[in-house]
């Protein structure tokens, strides 16, 4: 258990690969665990960061490893293993003492397996964020023109609700497109909510109908960029947009024992429970593709058991409740 505790110790010190600020740790780990009289790690290209005193032939052995790409290499007590990630050499891992080479092997397998791992948690992190940047390019071309030509309509008959509308436009607008961190909270979340609502209203008039009752409680609490404002945007063009005489949009959030739980409902026309799973699933384009972006990004975030559900049927309406806990390690609003 011991030996399997400092294994695991090594895949976080090399979550961010040979070259990050923790590889030495992971070097020193791996001497212990080995009884090694130095560990080197080293990448493709630069020299080896070490734990113990560097060897007198293990630049020779490193560049030797790095071009044969799989064979070993050894120099009496220095022994140099190739580091595979998915059957491509990733590095060398090299051993200075009377070590046994299956303990060294065992232990080079163990390194890129970490790697691997630090790759796919970095692969993850990048979609992530990749998934964020596609929310915010969905800025809809179709609700900026309408909004800003109902702007100018207001500047001569009310310039006073034009400047309000300018004021909501601008929060809307720095919300979608903030550089910040990747998280807030949910009454930043709510202040471009309330700020796409009155925009929305301005342009729809009598045919949209609002209702916002969000429990004091969870207004603190840290959720992704974005997770809620498109289920709301949804909500306006499939359920309100879409029906001749308009509808309502109904929001709500309330504290349920640890949990934060946020709905979001309409009138509007519903649709197929089975096309909600595939929305869900990445199915689909427009408006599905957010929803299942941000479902993602949530059980991505929180773990399998949080992210979107979505109740609905057809002439019946939509209804998307998001459940996040209210306090989560790591997820901090900035």
């Amino acid at each position: 258990m011991a030996v399997l505790a400092v294994g695991g110790r090594v895949a976080e010190d090399l979550r961010d690969g040979l070259r990050g600020d923790r590889a030495v740790s992971a070097a020193r780990r791996l001497r212990g665990l080995l009884e090694a009289d130095a560990v080197g790690l080293a990448d493709l290209r630069d020299p080896p960061v070490w734990s113990g005193r560097p060897a007198e032939d293990a630049a020779e052995l490193v560049a030797h490893v790095r071009r044969d790409g799989h064979r070993a290499g050894r120099a009496g007590r220095v022994l140099a293993l190739p580091l595979q990630v998915r059957d491509e050499l990733a590095g060398v891992l090299v051993v200075v003492g009377d070590v046994r080479a299956a303990a060294a092997r065992q232990a080079a397998r163990w390194v890129g397996e970490a790697l691997v791992r630090g790759r796919l948690e970095s692969s993850a992190g990048a979609a992530e964020a990749a998934e964020l940047r596609a929310l915010r390019a969905e800025i809809s071309p179709h609700f900026v023109y309408n909004a800003l030509t109902t702007i100018g309509a207001f500047v001569g008959s009310d310039p006073d609700r034009a400047r309000d509308l300018i004021g909501d436009f601008a929060e809307y607008t720095r919300h979608n497109l903030a550089r910040r961190g990747e998280y807030t909270t949910v009454a930043g979340e709510f202040l471009a909510i309330e700020a796409y609502l009155a925009l929305a209203r301005a342009v729809l008039g009598d045919r949209l109908r609002v209702q916002v009752r969000i429990a004091p409680e969870v207004l603190p609490v840290a959720v992704p960029f974005l997770a809620l404002q498109p289920l709301v945007e949804n909500a306006v063009q499939h359920g309100v947009e879409r029906v001749e005489g308009g509808g309502s949009v109904q929001v709500s959030g309330e504290a349920q024992g640890t949990d934060c739980v946020i709905a979001v409902e309409d009138d509007g026309p519903g649709m197929d429970p089975e096309l909600a799973r595939a929305v869900l699933a990445g199915v689909g384009s427009g408006s599905g593709l957010a929803l299942a972006n941000v479902d993602r990004r949530l059980r991505a975030v929180y773990g399998p058991q949080y992210g979107l559900v979505i109740e609905t049927a057809e002439g019946a309406g939509t209804r998307i409740v998001v459940r996040v806990p209210r306090f989560q390690p790591g997820v901090v609003a900035s």
